[in-house]
């Protein structure tokens, strides 16, 4: 048996409830509304299983009455297709979904604070934006598959491990573009060596290929697992001394550049789809006010400084950061935006990472982590409606829900 983590992934239920309809088979769909992930987009009806008391079978005839009305017999649940689902941001479920075509009642939208339309559709026009999860496992059905898996990728770059014919480890990895190998390159060669242990060394870099070889670190990462409190808060102290280690890594330099509101107007655009006016306006006057801050300091940053990328061992009691692709020199704060949301609602979290960073931010970096905080919620909602990736407008939208209740005037 392997040593590594076993799967625990959350299993989902949906229906395939099929008619015939004028031009041939149709569909059930529902639009997904309110507080909810993937708002906008068409899904099946489908769910979650209440608890291990409840089979899968049971649990779709009631989700399908709770958000259709409709009454489904267990005995005309047939199943159609198991898809195995990743999203970009790596999280895992298994999906099963059912055929039915026979059931009680007209179905209707009964949950309208999480649905605000359902209608049937033709196979050959389904309505857009779909989640991509059930879009995968209509295909599926469509094909006559009984099984699809279906690994979101947003055309990052991608990493191999390799274990070398007389022992060693190593790690190779290809970049998506030039821009983010170069950026890896420089900082491995430049201030990554400085922190020691807690990174990988350079083995190689080809230019040509976009590909580096690097030594492997330990742990896992923190992205999805859950720890103690205390525990927890002794992570983040770690992370907050990570922090300082990378920043401290090089003398601070003046500002070369203000805050980066160029592509505000471009990220908005393609975010308007998801904002309220009030979000727009509310935008808008954030961008405003950040246009008279004072740069500040730069220093070395890891640029994608969140939770997937610092990798905990709890063994060793050690903490290691690994993907440096994004990394520039910017202001320290930079490297606290994504982060934020961590340890939002958790003022024991956010003191543990004051504690280990050694200082509290100053009002100026406060004000400036507001900003890039706004701009990267923007920003992600913008490329997750141009990338069909309804986890990262979801993801945006909660940072900017968050921002909008706790800024100060």
């Amino acid at each position: 048996m392997s040593d590594t983590q076993r799967h625990t992934e959350p299993l989902d239920v949906h229906l395939i409830a099929m008619r015939d309809g004028p031009a041939g088979p149709e569909v059930l769909l529902s639009r997904r509304a309110g507080n909810v992930y993937a708002p906008g987009c068409w899904h099946l009806v489908s769910g979650h299983l209440d608890g291990p008391w409840e089979d899968m079978v049971t649990a779709l005839v009631r989700e399908t009455r709770e958000e259709s009305g409709a009454v489904v017999d267990p005995a005309d649940v047939r199943a159609a297709v198991t898809v195995h689902h990743r999203s970009p941001a790596d999280g895992a479920r298994m999906g099963v979904f059912f055929e039915v075509k026979r059931w009680d009642g007209t179905p209707a939208v009964m949950e309208h604070h999480v649905c605000d339309a359902m209608g049937w559709f033709s196979f050959d026009a389904l309505p857009d934006p779909m989640v991509a999860y059930c879009r995968a496992g209509l295909d599926a059905y469509r094909a006559g598959a009984r099984m699809a898996v279906h690994f979101q990728d947003r055309g990052e770059s991608r990493v191999w491990r390799v274990d070398g014919a007389e022992g060693g480890e190593w790690y190779i990895k290809t970049h998506q573009n030039d821009r983010f190998h170069q950026r890896e390159v420089a900082a491995l060669r430049s201030w990554v060596p400085g922190l020691g242990a807690a990174a990988p060394r350079l083995v190689a870099a080809d230019p040509t290929l976009r590909a580096v070889v690097l030594t492997t670190v330990g742990g896992r990462t923190l992205h999805g697992t859950v720890h103690p409190p205390e525990q927890q808060c002794r992570i983040f102290h770690r992370i907050g001394q990570l922090a300082a280690a990378i920043h401290h890594s090089a003398p601070p330099r003046p500002a070369a550049d203000s805050l980066p509101l160029g592509k505000l107007e471009r990220h908005l655009a393609g975010a308007l789809p998801h904002l309220a006016p009030s979000d727009e306006k509310f935008i808008r006057a954030t961008a405003e006010r950040a246009a008279g801050l004072a740069p500040l300091k730069t220093v070395p940053t890891h640029g994608d400084f969140q939770l997937r990328n610092p990798r905990w061992d709890e063994t060793a009691d050690a903490l290691y950061v690994i993907d440096f692709e994004r990394s520039e020199d910017g202001p320290a704060v930079r490297d606290f935006v994504r982060l934020s949301d961590a340890w939002h609602g958790r003022p024991d979290l956010f003191q543990a990472v004051m504690d280990g960073y050694g200082r509290l931010f100053t009002p100026e970096e406060e004000a400036q982590l507001t900003v890039l905080s706004f701009l990267d919620a923007v920003s992600g909602i913008s490329y997750g409606t141009a990338h069909g990736d309804p986890e990262l407008v979801e993801r945006g939208l909660r940072t900017l829900a968050r921002l909008r209740t706790t800024s100060r005037p």
